[in-house]
C-alpha cells in the first residue's frame, strides 16, 4: 500500500511516501514559513521524486490533532483536496500516536511520553508502551497540566523517553526524576513518516469525513466566550 502523509500540527511540516512499509520518499520544512506556503510545494517534489502522482497514491494520511489550531486545519484542508478528486481513502491519525510510532521496531522497552507545549499552563500528551519493537498505548491523547503529568511519570516503574515538541520542557521541569530522559533530536519531534506508520493502524474513512481533532477550544472562540459573558455581566 502506498500512503502519503503529511505532519503540520507544529513549527516544522514534513510529508512523506510509503509503500508497504517502506519509506519512499520524504520532505521536511523548518524555516518559520507558513505550512500554507510550503506544504502543498512539498508534497508535489515528493510524488514527483518518487515518479508518482496523486492517483497513485492508495492512502492519504495526516496528524488531525492535537496541535496548533492553524497547523492542523491547513494539514487536514489539504489532505482532503488531494484525495477527493481521486475518491481516494483517507486516515486521520493523532499527532501523539505517529509521534510513539516512531520507535517502532526500536530494541528496547520504556515507556514514550508524547508531549506538546498547549499554552495556558497545560500539555497535550499521552503515554506509549515501547517493548518488543511494538507500540502500545497506555494513556489516552489529553490536555493536562504538568503537575498532573509530573504525577503520573513518578508512578511508572522503568526508563520513560520524552517526545515531541514539549519534551524539552518537560525535561527541564521533570530533571529531578531520574528515570524520566529527552529523546536523542532525530527521535524527538514530530515527523510524517510516524503519521505513515500510525495510519497503517487505524480505519481508513472517506475524505469528506475527515475532520481536526482539538483537544480544547481554540483560543479566539474562548476569548470570544469570555468577552460575551463579561457584557452579559454588566447588563
Amino acid at each position: 500500500m502506498r500512503i502519503l502523509a503529511v505532519e503540520t500540527t507544529a513549527t516544522a511540516a514534513s510529508c512523506c511516501v510509503t509503500e508497504d512499509g517502506r519509506v519512499c520518499g520524504r520532505f521536511a520544512v523548518n524555516a518559520g514559513l507558513t505550512h500554507s506556503r510550503t506544504l502543498l510545494p512539498m508534497v508535489e517534489q515528493t510524488l514527483a521524486g518518487c515518479g508518482l502522482t496523486p492517483a497513485d497514491i492508495d492512502l492519504f494520511a495526516v496528524a488531525a490533532g492535537p496541535g496548533s489550531f492553524t497547523g492542523v486545519r491547513i494539514g487536514v484542508a489539504a489532505v482532503k483536496g488531494l484525495a477527493l478528486p481521486a475518491d481516494k481513502p483517507c486516515a486521520g491519525v493523532s499527532t501523539l500516536a505517529a509521534m510513539a510510532r516512531l520507535w517502532e521496531d526500536i530494541p528496547m522497552t520504556a515507556t514514550v511520553c508524547a508531549v506538546m507545549d498547549a499554552r495556558c499552563q497545560q500539555v497535550y500528551t499521552a503515554l506509549f508502551a515501547v517493548a518488543d519493537g511494538a507500540v502500545t498505548r497506555q494513556t489516552p491523547d489529553e490536555a493536562i497540566s504538568l503537575e498532573v503529568l509530573r504525577s503520573r511519570l513518578e508512578a511508572i516503574n522503568g526508563p520513560v523517553v520524552l517526545v515531541g515538541d514539549g519534551a524539552a520542557l518537560c525535561a527541564e521541569a521533570f530533571a529531578d526524576l531520574p528515570h524520566v530522559r529527552l529523546a536523542p533530536p532525530a527521535l524527538r519531534m514530530q515527523d510524517a513518516v510516524g503519521v505513515a506508520r500510525e495510519a497503517a493502524h487505524v480505519q481508513p474513512m472517506p475524505a469528506r469525513e475527515l475532520l481536526p481533532v482539538y483537544l480544547r477550544v481554540p483560543q479566539a472562540e474562548r476569548e470570544l466566550r469570555a468577552r460575551l459573558a463579561a457584557e452579559q455581566g454588566k447588563q
